[in-house]
């Protein structure tokens, strides 16, 4: 858990996981957002952000979506996948103050 970014964007929140193949479709994944977006909250953050959710990660799009977050802009080819080559990416948001923008 960190700003997303320094000084005037220090409000928004960003973590990043990755959840072992093994391990997938045990809830991991929504359980650490869940957890951050807790955390995020008591750190006074007003916003969460995913800055770089690869578009062909389709359970985790699904876990952030689940969770809140809403894809907010696409990064064309900015993934190189190992075995697809370059794919998109997908920027998520989530507003944590109910009611305000950050």
């Amino acid at each position: 858990m960190r700003p997303n970014s320094l000084c005037l964007g220090a409000h928004v929140a960003n973590a990043g996981y990755v959840v072992a193949e093994p391990c997938r479709g045990e809830g991991i994944g929504s359980r650490l957002c869940q957890h951050s977006l807790q955390t995020a909250l008591q750190l006074g953050f007003r916003a969460m952000q995913f800055n770089l959710v690869v578009s062909t990660n389709t359970a985790g799009i699904r876990c952030w979506e689940r969770n809140g977050f809403r894809a907010i802009g696409t990064l064309p080819a900015a993934f190189r996948h190992r075995q697809l080559g370059y794919v998109d990416a997908h920027v998520m948001f989530q507003v944590l103050v109910k009611g305000k923008v950050p």
